[in-house]
């Protein structure tokens, strides 16, 4: 795996944890000599993310919209800043620059990547690995919604079973390069109508 693209808060979050892990995990990533891919923040997680990256010898690549980066949020001191017009443009470029995905703690944003991936994925868009590293236990609830979707049969549980979650950096990211995805037959289900 040569990159990794990370999606995280442009918060710290309420726990030290977050900031402490994130920072760590870019440095576990830099250590790997994987590319680091996110959203090119110089706030929150993002930034620890890039920080540890960058502390550590690693290269990192940071993908922003122009109205993001008029508000002076955009990192200084990264390899690259790609520059895009549309929060649109910014996910495309990221799952094309990146080999695997991670979601640390993050808002809305960070839930919208992540199921965009996993969507792509589901439909055949993509085939690559996406993660959680579940820092004190932050996804614990959107796991418990996932569950409740596959039980309800809006999920599929082989695309359920593509998104790796681990609270271990390391073990993480071992399980994103042994990655094979789960294939469904098929995904969708085709209404039956009883004709009278």
């Amino acid at each position: 795996m040569e990159s990794i693209c990370v999606f995280c808060g442009s918060s710290v979050g309420k726990r030290p944890e977050y900031s402490e892990t994130a920072r760590s995990f870019g440095k576990l990533i830099a250590s790997r000599d994987i590319t680091l891919v996110y959203g090119g923040g110089n706030i929150g997680l993002m930034r620890e993310v890039a920080d540890g990256a960058l502390e550590a010898g690693g290269k990192v690549i940071g993908v922003m919209p122009k109205l993001i980066v008029d508000k002076e949020i955009a990192h200084n001191s990264l390899h690259e800043l790609k520059i895009v017009n549309t929060m649109h443009e910014r996910k495309a470029l990221m799952a094309k620059l990146s080999d695997g995905f991670v979601a640390l703690p993050g808002g809305f944003g960070t839930i919208d990547e992540l199921f965009e991936i996993m969507t792509w994925n589901q439909l055949g868009i993509i085939n690559k690995p996406c993660g959680l590293l579940n820092i004190e236990g932050y996804f614990n609830h959107l796991l418990e919604y996932i569950s409740c979707a596959v039980n309800e049969r809006f999920v599929r549980p082989e695309h359920q079973a593509n998104l790796i979650v681990d609270n271990d950096p390391e073990e993480l990211i071992d399980r994103l390069e042994k990655y094979r995805s789960q294939v469904a037959e098929k995904w969708i289900e085709r209404l039956k109508v009883d004709l009278i």
